[in-house]
């Protein structure tokens, strides 16, 4: 009982045995991001958003029919057309083997009610074999096509602003008198739970004016209908429809599945203005991944790719330190003074201080970026070579009318994507560090790297480990906030200064569900956090300390920790279900309200029992329905790997509303 046909099995880029070859990265790009442990994407697809109205307005046979166009006036690119043609006539061709499926049912079946609706697919598909859709259920299908090839192709995932999109089809079904709004909501149901890709509703259109419409609030009512695992982001400004806000906030704390969430107009489109840009196409750039914005069809990105681990950073720079100050590096013998030797000429030992200590940081955060910034400019030079965007090409502005391939010069813009992860393990470190060597003089530089080293091993380890573990941190004092502000405007300065003619690159704050991966690699470091725990999540304030973090101030103080150039850095909010309250979103509305106002970008909430949360994760397979928002994406519990499970379960058990 479904109105679409189609559905995706595998991603074929899972079958790679390597994103790349490897042999062509230079040792010394290798070396450095080896040594950063940055978390480096080259040679990964997609990630950036298709344009679905190139598709919608001229059909496969005119996408054919462009192909044909811009080969006579780029004969050079004849391989180019010649993979991009191949492309549109499979998808063409898989699209008559539904066909013929379905005229094989209609002759075997006996059930009238499942001819008929047999019959209705089978037009479908006839229609837009070619033909380009004429009305929404056309248009669905339309995009499931193209979205399904897209997936086992190269992953995709990237949807668009879904309610403007869909709303002249509707309208003109309505019109002609071919749908009813409950039929609407039953094809946009079968749509939604398709796949939980990432759609934007509301906002404002390109002027400045809200763009909500009739179609917002179906989609909403379809994935009240499933109610599944769903990536939906309500756009949230000055001028929008406060009943659309009301709705969508409902559903979030009445079925507690993490969905929607909320991105702030505002601050987003201040922050790209910034780079140069204008406010009419900053409002155009939207939020469809995890922590992405992009512009659809118009901007290659490599969003949520690259990332910036400021704990290994740190690490770095704790050691550079602390050989340059005499002390044993991670190979010499506990506690004995090692001096430098430069040359022949031995360097007088220097003390260790936290002013040291940041001066080094910044130091190898600029080399790390530098390393992001390097190993983005390489993807750029191989990646049409190693998997051109066969798909998403037919969707953009450019590829096809240039015989370029998005990743490689067929793009409008070039706006890169870099993230930082780790801010709170490393503020949290510098405050406990200033806070208990410098003014409290409880302890001193050799012990803690002692300790470090053998990761707060031994009783003594334990009680110097929850000392600095309840020291002041960001998030809940004024000196954690300072130094988390220090180091987010040195890291979004640092990546602003390498941009070229050509490519823009943008700071962000976002870990995805790899604060557990990126911590594997990081040493004991001075917040009390062991070896190989994770990381601090994105923008968030440290989950495993002893103070949990109220979510108003953590609210107001992610809003000002924002690099502030149109990327994001996300509030994840954990909330127990308060329920009793009379309106039970209020604090939900103010919160995102307050956040946006403050500058945030980006929300995303869990409303969760605690306790049910802890029954889960111990026996995930009895909560087969319980949907939770990880990151920036949402998805059910018990499908989770138990490191994911354990993410959400800190952060739940470590956050108060």
């Amino acid at each position: 009982d479904d109105a679409l046909c189609g559905r995706w099995m595998y991603f074929m880029s899972k079958m790679r045995p390597t994103k790349f070859r490897q042999s062509l990265l230079p040792q010394s790009l290798e070396e450095t991001i080896a040594k950063y442990a940055v978390d480096a994407g080259i040679g990964y697809d997609a990630h950036f958003c298709p344009d679905y109205t190139i598709g919608l307005d001229v059909g496969w046979g005119g996408l054919l029919r462009k192909i044909q166009h811009y080969r006579s006036i780029n004969p050079k690119a004849s391989n180019f057309y010649d993979c991009h043609t191949r492309v549109i006539e499979s998808i063409q061709s898989w699209i008559l083997h539904h066909i013929e499926d379905l005229q094989l049912l209609v002759a075997t079946t006996q059930d009238p009610d499942l001819v008929e609706e047999y019959k209705e697919k089978q037009k479908v598909s006839e229609a837009i074999v070619e033909g380009k859709p004429q009305t929404l259920l056309e248009a669905l299908q339309w995009i499931t096509y193209f979205h399904l090839a897209s997936r086992t192709f190269n992953r995709d995932g990237a949807g668009g602003q879904l309610d403007t999109l869909l709303q002249p089809y509707y309208e003109e079904d309505l019109r002609l008198g071919r749908i009813d709004r409950s039929l609407a909501v039953y094809y946009l149901g079968c749509f939604l739970l398709n796949d939980p890709v990432y759609w934007q509703i509301g906002g404002p259109d390109a002027s400045g004016n809200d763009q909500s419409c009739e179609m917002s609030y179906i989609i909403l009512d379809a994935a009240e209908k499933i109610n599944v695992s769903l990536n939906l982001t309500l756009r949230v400004h000055d001028g929008m429809d406060m009943a659309l806000f009301d709705r969508a906030v409902h559903l979030l704390v009445t079925y507690k599945q993490g969905w929607p969430r909320f991105s702030g107009d505002k601050a987003l489109v201040e922050g790209f203005s910034r780079l140069g840009y204008d406010a009419e196409l900053a409002r155009k750039r939207i939020a469809v991944g995890c922590n992405w914005m992009s512009l659809p069809g118009m901007e290659y990105t490599l969003n949520d790719l690259y990332k910036v681990n400021l704990a290994k950073v740190f690490e770095v720079a704790w050691q550079d330190m602390m050989l340059r100050c005499g002390y044993p590096g991670l190979g010499g013998d506990i506690g004995v003074y090692v001096p430098v030797v430069k040359g022949s000429v031995i360097q007088s030992r220097s003390e260790p201080s936290t002013s040291l200590l940041w001066m080094l940081f910044t130091e190898h955060l600029a080399r790390a970026v530098e390393t992001c910034a390097e190993a983005m400019r390489f993807h750029l030079t191989i990646q049409e070579d190693n998997e051109t965007e066969l798909l998403l090409n037919l969707l953009s502005h450019g590829p096809i009318e240039t015989g370029l391939d998005v990743s490689s010069g067929g793009a409008m813009y070039y706006n890169l994507a870099i993230d930082a992860s780790a801010l709170g393990t490393v503020a949290d470190s510098f405050t406990a560090l200033e806070q208990r060597i410098e003014c409290e003089r409880r302890t001193d530089w050799n012990q803690i790297n002692v300790k470090l080293r053998t990761s707060w091993s031994g009783l003594d380890g334990e009680e110097l480990r929850l000392m600095m573990a309840s020291s002041k941190r960001y998030g809940n004092s004024q000196e954690g906030d300072a130094w988390a502000s220090r180091i987010v405007k040195s890291f979004t300065d640092l990546v602003l200064q390498q941009r070229s003619t050509t490519l823009v690159f943008i700071p962000g704050l976002f870990s995805w569900a790899k604060s557990h991966l990126l911590g594997r690699v990081v040493g004991a470091t001075p917040d009390g956090r062991r070896f190989g725990e994770p990381i601090t999540h994105g923008a968030n304030p440290n989950a495993h300390g002893d103070d949990n973090v109220n979510a108003l101030t953590l609210s107001t103080t992610i809003a000002k920790m924002q690099p502030g150039y149109g990327n994001t850095a996300p509030l994840q909010l954990e909330f127990d279900p308060f329920l009793e309250d009379n309106d039970p979103g209020l604090l939900v509305k103010s919160i995102i309200l307050t956040h946006f106002a403050l500058g945030g970008t980006l929300i995303n909430v869990n409303i969760v029992d605690k306790e049910q949360i802890l029954e889960a994760n111990r026996y995930p397979e009895l909560y087969p329905d319980l949907v939770v928002r990880v990151t920036g994406f949402a998805a059910y519990f018990c499908m989770l790997t138990p490191e994911f499970r354990q993410l959400v379960v800190d952060r739940i058990l470590k956050q108060e509303a």
